[in-house]
């Protein structure tokens, strides 16, 4: 199975604010690349004392760093055509909406899922299913809030559920989820 796992973290609470962006790209059911961005948000120098308290990221750590726009092509070339999952979905694709809505870029014809859906699915009898909590209960060591490692744990905890689900191809998992399954 092919997808990718996606993570952004923000500067503010602003959707459009992404300062880290993090791709897992998994093909035939294996991790075969993760890659990192440090962007310059729109509202820079402007970071949420809030949001710097979960990432760590500071302003001057993305001074010199790329603006959305500038990656979305390396970005979009990496995600196009397959699956995108994230832990909290409905976040990360909002992070992504505001962020092409910001640089008046043509949203692509995406499809995501959940990875708390599909762990929900795979492991019913857990107390809490947040990132750091299953990465902990599946013995996986990442970085916590930081974008790529947060989307390389995604990815894992997903192949672990799809292995639990008995799913082994991209159509198995629409067939099983699709009503999970949201466009972008």
């Amino acid at each position: 199975m092919d997808f990718c796992a996606i993570d952004f973290e923000t500067a503010t609470n602003d959707r459009s604010s992404a300062c880290e962006l993090g791709i897992c790209i998994v093909q035939d059911s294996r991790i075969v690349e993760t890659k990192t961005w440090l962007i310059k948000p729109p509202s820079f120098p402007y970071f949420s004392r809030f949001n710097v308290a979960v990432h760590g990221i500071e302003p001057e750590d993305v001074k010199d760093s790329p603006t959305f726009d500038e990656i979305w092509h390396e970005v979009e070339e990496m995600m196009y055509g397959t699956l995108m999952i994230a832990h909290n979905a409905s976040f990360d694709a909002g992070v992504l909406r505001g962020c092409l809505k910001h640089y008046d870029i043509f949203a692509p014809k995406l499809n995501y899922l959940c990875s708390i859906q599909l762990a929900k699915k795979s492991w019913n009898y857990l107390p809490k299913y947040g990132l750091k909590h299953l990465s902990e209960y599946h013995q996986i060591n990442f970085n916590h809030h930081r974008a790529g490692d947060d989307a390389e744990a995604c990815a894992k905890i997903s192949l672990l559920a799809f292995e639990k689900l008995f799913l082994s191809s991209n159509d198995e998992i629409h067939d099983y989820l699709k009503a999970k399954i949201k466009q972008l």
